[in-house]
């Protein structure tokens, strides 16, 4: 369901085929294999689900790619929450998501990032080939969808294959934001979501070096708790959600991405 008529159904009081938890059931715990880009916003929104619902989220954070590969491996999985739409889509191809709840929760953005100590002079990609900068660290390209923006970003600009040699690869975008702040890079490109709101220097990349980082959100056929998942996949789309998400960076179409 898009997120548009997602939300004109609920302004509308209009039934999406979801219906409340019945409050004399036994409160559930989802297995909710999310994003590491997600790290700083997905936490507070599940705590506000929880406090409402008196259900329980487990948090399952990693790379995209490889989140899709264990729900194809038949990995338990109650809601999937993607940094990217191409993995939702093939898992749809392959029959493994129920088709009806996908939905966009969010535009990605990548920033440069590095320590606030730093004095490197670092605001535009094209710092990257001064003979100052010695490693670099982006998510592996290979299953990281923030990986593919930063490739797709630096070949755009045509310094891909000059920074080879300078390349730490992440295995997601959360490990690739640590090796800048334990000092182990000079500078990581990571998500927008990773950067507000927490120490570091950074700036934004165009958003025209890459292809858009369209992110969704779907329930697996492996789901044990369908309904629920679904539930808390309205819940993170809701206007209850929606502050939360902008504050860090995870936007829609129309919104502020720095707000």
């Amino acid at each position: 369901m898009g997120y548009a008529l997602l939300t004109l159904l609920v302004a509308c009081g209009i039934s999406t085929g979801t219906q409340p938890p019945d409050s004399s059931s036994a409160p559930v715990t989802l297995t909710v294999s999310a994003a590491a880009s997600l790290n700083q916003v997905l936490p507070p929104i599940a705590k506000l689900w929880e406090q409402e619902t008196g259900n329980r989220v487990m948090l399952n954070l990693g790379s995209t790619g490889q989140l899709a590969q264990q729900i194809e491996r038949g990995a338990p999985v109650d809601l999937f929450v993607a940094a990217d739409k191409k993995s939702i889509e093939d898992l749809d191809k392959k029959e493994l998501v129920f088709s009806e709840t996908k939905a966009l929760y969010g535009v990605g953005r990548i920033t440069l990032w590095h320590r606030e100590d730093s004095s490197l002079p670092i605001k535009e990609l094209q710092d990257l080939t001064s003979s100052e900068i010695e490693r670099i660290a982006i998510a592996n390209p290979d299953h990281a969808p923030y990986g593919i923006a930063a490739k797709q970003a630096l070949q755009s600009i045509g310094i891909w294959e000059e920074i080879q040699p300078k390349l730490v690869l992440g295995e997601n975008i959360r490990q690739t934001q640590q090796y800048a702040e334990t000092g182990n890079v000079d500078v990581a490109i990571i998500a927008l979501s990773l950067s507000l709101n927490r120490p570091g220097q950074w700036s934004l990349i165009s958003e025209d070096l890459h292809q858009p980082i369209e992110q969704m959100l779907v329930v697996p056929k492996t789901a044990q708790y369908p309904e629920i998942a679904e539930q808390f996949a309205l819940f993170i789309n809701s206007f209850k959600s929606r502050p939360l998400m902008q504050k860090h960076g995870v936007i829609l179409p129309g919104e502020d991405p720095l707000k």
